[in-house]
Order: C-alpha cells, then structure tokens, then sequence
C-alpha cells in the first residue's frame, strides 16, 4: 500500500512540476508551491569534492528571482555543522523561468568515518502560502563517505567466499572460501588478476569502473575460464571448460573504504564457442586482507595459500 501512494504522490507532483506562469508551459494548477524534491537526500562526500546539491522545486516557473532562506534543524541531527559539514549559503534561489534550484552543501571528507552513519534536516523559510501539505518544507540530509579508488588497495592476499563452491567444490575445495593472491593486471590499470580464484592454476579478471564514484561497479569480462569441467562436474558437456562472468541482471560492486567485491557471476559452458547451457547465477565476495592477517589465517585457521 505505501508503495502505491508513495507513486500517486509522485504522479501528483510531476503534473504540478508542468505548470507554469508564462504562456510556454503547460498549466495544470494556478497554485504555486516550492518543497524540497526529495523527504530524504542520500549524498556521498568524496574527496577534492567541492559540494553535494540538494534539490528544492516549484511547482511554477515565473519571470522573476525567488529567493528562499535554509535552515537548519538540530533536531535528530548526528552530524555536526562546522565539523562534518557546512551550506555554502543559508539561502536558496530559484532563478527566473525556472522551477528548481539546488542548495549546496560542503561535506568535510577528513572528519567522517567510513561507518559513519551522519543525517541532518533542512527546512525551507519562506510563506505558509507557498507550503504544500503533501510534500513539507523539509528533508533529511543523509550523507555516507565515499573512499578514493586505490588498486593497490585490492591487490595482495584476499579471501573469496563463492555460493557457488558451496553447489560445486570440486576435488580440491573443502570449503566455501579460498585465501588466493592477487595483482594488478599490467595492461589495465583499473583491472585485477586473481590467480587461482575458485580453483587451482585458472587465473580470472575483474575490472573497477571508477567513472563515477557514486557508482562504484564492478564487472567480469565474458568467456573467462575458472575450471575444466572433469574436475568440478566429473564429466564433460562441452569443451571441458568451464565459463564465467558478470551477471547482467544483477549490480557488481566495490567498496573502496572496506576493501571488498561484492560480484554476481553467471557461469555457464560451451563448445566450440556455441552455448551449452547454463550452470548457474552465484554470488561471490571477495575481501582483501593484510599478509600478516593471511598468515595468521593459515596457521590458525588451516586455511590454504593459493597463488
């Protein structure tokens, strides 16, 4: 059911967002409102980040300046102004002809943790008239820092915990996790050989798409082999190979502050570069570690270096 309204509320505000004061919009209500866009801006701080943005709407363009004050709320706020965060104004400002502005907000990289969980609210300042009671004249600032790419970072020993060994772990895996080593692939620099990943001397890339850190994907190129079929199904349906790659109906990704891959893969089989079929879609993750944590892992742990 809140799913329902959430979407009538939301056809209801895109209708109000078509009208208009002069006569090239389209008039659906003479009724001017301005709210913020969202109940709840989620923002990630990043570094050489100058500001996030957060959107405010009107519900009417008009052919002069509208100038509105921010304010802040302390109330329920975990972060702090002037430690985690500060507006670059306290005022907002919807210029003529338009129907959205953007109040922009500096977060301090240096001052909040990965595992911080910070929020704080804004209220718009301006007449009760223009207050629309569907939508209030304030939202909650989330913000979540997001660490700079390294590929050093998720090179070394990492520790691979695949559902697909748990169906599948052929003649050498007693468990569902592998301590495997892992390079930078010299050819690209956002890309990561992993010698050995799920099984013995069947080396694997995954590649980090760093174009937009609020995106953080991971992908899989097609067709890589991580086993001969023998040794994991004990018998041959293709061309004993076993493929894999990312899962297209799932998001890959990487987390830059915990080090770590959280990757959907599909794995399938071919012969003679002709489908077979296809085995299964299985999650994996993959988390980086210290050599000194990987050789406590094996003496205390039993757990095997592959490299």
């Amino acid at each position: 059911m809140k799913r329902i309204i959430t979407f009538i509320l939301a056809t209801g505000l895109c209708a109000f967002l078509a009208t208009g004061c002069q006569e090239e919009y389209t008039t659906y209500s003479d009724a001017e409102y301005v709210m913020f866009s969202d109940s709840v801006s989620l923002n990630m701080v990043l570094e050489n980040q100058d500001y996030f943005t957060v959107p405010v709407a009107s519900t009417t363009a008009c052919d002069y300046d509208r100038t509105f004050g921010v304010e802040i709320v302390d109330q329920g706020s975990t972060a702090i102004e002037g430690v985690h965060y500060r507006l670059a104004s306290n005022t907002v400002t919807i210029p003529a002809g338009k129907r959205t502005a953007y109040v922009q907000v500096h977060g301090y990289y240096d001052r909040i943790e990965p595992s911080d969980t910070l929020q704080f609210s804004l209220r718009l300042v301006m007449p009760e008239q223009l207050e629309w009671d569907l939508y209030k004249d304030r939202t909650r600032v989330r913000m979540l820092k997001g660490c700079t790419f390294h590929v050093e970072d998720f090179t070394g020993w990492c520790v691979v915990t695949s559902t697909f060994l748990q169906d599948y772990p052929g003649v050498e895996n007693t468990s569902i996790q592998r301590l495997i080593r892992t390079e930078r692939d010299p050819n690209d620099p956002n890309t990561v050989i992993m010698h050995s990943w799920l099984f013995s001397g069947y080396d694997v890339r995954i590649r980090f798409d760093t174009s937009d850190p609020a995106k953080p994907l991971t992908t899989m190129p097609e067709d890589q082999v991580m086993s001969d079929e023998m040794s994991v199904f004990g018998k041959i349906n293709g061309d004993n190979k076993i493929l894999v790659t990312d899962n297209a109906n799932y998001y890959s990704f990487y987390d830059a502050c915990a080090g770590n891959v959280k990757l959907w893969t599909q794995v399938y089989v071919k012969n003679m570069g002709t489908m077979v079929g296809t085995v299964g879609s299985y999650y994996n993750i993959m988390e980086w570690i210290s050599d000194e944590e990987a050789d406590r892992l094996e003496r205390e742990e039993g757990m095997k270096k592959y490299e």
